[in-house]
């Protein structure tokens, strides 16, 4: 005969199944974890305004004259805001493994509440099945009255239905925060990448740092020493541009308009990412336009003003503002078809590209990185569009920190020195660089 305690014994226990709610036995470390996120958060805001504060000290720099002082002050400001820039992202990655250990533990706790429930599930209903010793069927047909009978079937469909909600319930918890973690954790992986990519600035402006002291070695730190190596650059630019103009003229290579990517196609990216073009949409009152641009294609008003640089051909390239160490990219997928660097050459120090990489692509085009810090690639490599290819510089014919980016007609382009084809015997005779017919050089504007 059935006890008539059982259906108040499977009240008790659906009353308790309703009960199904995540455990807080972690709530202390979650709280000391979140009070680190904030302070973190904090933290993060004094280091966004301090680079806040460097970028409108550089921009006030960039107005002035090119002095000694100025180069050096725009160097020194750099490399302070760089290691601001480091700390943030440091100060991001550890924000992103609080949140990721506060959603485990969180997580964790779930799994326990899930595993000590189902656990205390079977044992009563062992406990049950042990004390009655019948089957339910066997319960029901026993049952003294209908009513007894009733109580019997409603807490069973009861038990089952607290049962099932509540399972389904913390699974679904379970999930979400798996899901969140995976979030986080991909935010984190992101983050460890901006870490790498300024871990490589910061070996590019150590590198204009030590590029700072050979300058203050050159010119022992005296004005007029610094504008008389200026005077010598130009001139050495001057020299360049003469014999690669002859050089031109010679090549007998033709360019066919009609096997290049459509005018205004958009084929080319910018070869910056994309947070550094949207600081130079912030900076528009600083360079007139949206993209950081300093020179643009063709007979510029620095050009033209420097006919004896560029020997009446206009410039053949856009010149963006780069601060050194800024990461480089492809512009589009291809291969590279060489790397160089002018400085290297005997005569043709400060002459001309200085650093360079050309990338050949597959609809025509060929794009050119000068004036780089340092070089990530080498001959032969394959690029996908968007890798970095380099760190910004400013090597070769320079004053000031800048990416040298042009876009040349692949049939058009050959990768040789001045010297060959008896082209040129002195400055950068024997420096490997691009040359092309005047044909062969494109606007960029034309293809980003």
């Amino acid at each position: 005969m059935m006890r008539s305690g059982f259906p108040l014994f499977f009240l008790i226990l659906v009353s308790g199944l309703s009960l199904l709610v995540p455990q807080h036995a972690y709530a202390d470390a979650a709280s000391d974890i979140q009070a680190q996120i904030d302070s973190n958060k904090q933290q993060l805001n004094t280091l966004e305004g301090e680079i806040a504060i460097f970028q409108q000290q550089l921009d006030t720099l960039g107005k002035t004259k090119n002095t000694l002082q100025s180069t050096i002050s725009t160097l020194t400001l750099t490399q302070q805001q760089l290691a601001t820039q480091i700390k943030i992202t440091q100060n991001k990655i550890g924000s992103a493994n609080l949140k990721i250990k506060e959603l485990s533990l969180s997580i964790e706790d779930k799994e326990t509440s899930i595993t000590a429930n189902q656990d205390a599930i079977g044992k009563a209903l062992r406990n049950i099945a042990e004390d009655e010793k019948l089957s339910l069927i066997t319960q029901l047909i026993s049952s003294r009255t209908l009513g007894e009978a009733w109580q019997v079937a409603d807490a069973t469909v009861q038990f089952n239905r607290a049962l099932a909600h509540a399972i389904t319930d913390l699974r679904a918890v379970r999930t979400e925060l798996a899901t969140n973690r995976d979030q986080v954790a991909t935010t984190k992986a992101s983050l460890i990448a901006l870490q790498n990519d300024l871990t490589l600035q910061k070996r590019s402006v150590d590198a204009g740092k030590v590029a700072q002291q050979q300058l203050l070695s050159q010119t022992k730190n005296q004005e007029a020493n610094y504008q008389k190596l200026l005077a010598q650059k130009r001139a050495a630019e001057k020299s360049f541009e003469q014999e690669l103009t002859d050089l031109q003229s010679k090549l007998n290579l033709i360019v066919h308009p009609n096997l290049l990517p459509k005018v205004g196609s958009g084929v080319l990216s910018w070869p910056m990412s994309i947070a550094f073009m949207n600081s130079c949409m912030q900076r528009k009152n600083i360079f007139g336009n949206l993209f950081c641009i300093t020179q643009y294609f063709g007979n510029t008003p620095f050009s033209t003003i420097n006919p004896q640089i560029y020997n009446n051909h206009g410039h053949n390239a856009i010149d963006l503002a780069t601060p050194i160490g800024t990461p480089i990219q492809a512009a589009l997928s291809g291969v590279i078809l060489a790397t160089g660097d002018t400085d290297g050459v005997n005569g043709c120090y400060n002459g001309s590209f200085g650093k360079w990489v050309m990338i050949q692509h597959y609809n025509g085009l060929n794009t050119m990185y000068a004036h780089l810090s340092i070089i990530d690639v080498s001959k032969g490599q394959t690029v996908t569009v968007g890798q970095t290819i380099g760190l910004s510089g400013m090597t070769g014919y320079a004053t000031g920190p800048h990416l040298h980016f042009g876009v040349y007609a692949t049939e058009g382009t050959k990768i040789m020195t001045l010297r060959q084809d008896r082209g040129a015997g002195k400055g950068c005779a024997d420096a490997v660089m691009p040359v092309a017919t005047l044909t062969a050089y494109l606007n960029p504007l034309s293809y980003l």
